[in-house]
């Protein structure tokens, strides 16, 4: 659906990690010699941020930080591309389409005056464990 490289100075894309967003995964390949690849099932992402500091709105670039429950990769960031606005809400339709597809929710607590009572009611996870 989606592909990009990290890019540095200027915006261009000199550098050898890759991103690429499938309809149910996220991808994110680094190494020129020793490849190393990464990807995220998108109904584990619970959220997702954008980041665009001077010099990157210059350029016209941004990082995307996601917040998942996946084991391996946690909190990741897609860093340095082009379009991150277009790209972040690319990436959390899909996210929405895919947990709404597998039926996952996530349990969010509200915590009431710092005493750690959970007030919020959630839905029955789809026995993925979040």
């Amino acid at each position: 659906v989606w592909k990009d490289r990290k890019r540095i100075i200027f915006g261009l894309p000199w550098t050898f990690t890759k991103y690429g967003l499938s309809q149910d995964r996220i991808f994110i390949e680094t190494g020129i010699l020793n490849l190393h690849e990464n990807e995220v099932r998108l109904y584990r992402i619970m959220d997702v941020s954008l980041e665009r500091k001077l010099w990157q709105r210059l350029f016209g670039l941004g990082t995307i930080t996601c917040y998942s429950s996946d084991k391996s990769m946690g909190v990741f960031q897609i860093k340095n591309i082009k379009a991150p606005s277009e790209v972040k809400e690319l990436i959390s339709s899909y996210v929405e389409e895919e947990r709404s597809r597998k039926r996952v929710t996530s349990k969010e607590f509200i915590m009431d005056d710092g005493f750690g009572e959970d007030d919020s009611e959630s839905d029955i996870d789809s026995g993925d464990v979040l």
